[in-house]
């Protein structure tokens, strides 16, 4: 690949992270409601943290069973609250919650895919 198209690459690339930084922007505090595309917003956020296809698939599976990707989400039979229902979980912000829930998971399973497997077997993680 020359290297005129290299820097091309890496500038659209850099453009699209920064239109995405900016409309997760908008997003980082969550109001009395929520709709299914801002659970889009929040997916692509995730997205940009777990890079590798594969695992992303796993951790949207796991947090679609888990809260349906709910920032305001709440376990009628625990604490859990949250995107990552996350026992005792006080933080609304639904970008935190993800921060939070991909360091719980990289902590007690270390990937997405470890998670939706001990998920799948127990219906909790």
């Amino acid at each position: 690949m020359p290297a005129g198209d290299a820097g091309q690459k890496i500038s659209r690339c850099g453009i699209l992270m920064g239109v995405v930084c900016l409309l997760l922007l908008q997003l980082t505090s969550v109001q009395n409601s929520w709709s299914k595309t801002d659970a889009d917003y929040y997916k692509l956020y995730a997205h940009t943290l777990v890079i590798d296809y594969k695992q992303f698939t796993c951790l949207e599976k796991l947090w679609m069973k888990e809260s349906n990707w709910n920032p305001l989400a709440k376990n009628k039979k625990s604490s859990a609250f949250g995107i990552p229902q996350i026992l005792g979980l006080k933080e609304k912000n639904p970008m935190k919650q993800i921060d939070l829930g991909l360091k719980y998971i990289a902590h007690r399973h270390e990937t997405p895919c470890q998670a939706w497997a001990y998920w799948m077997k127990f219906k909790h993680y």
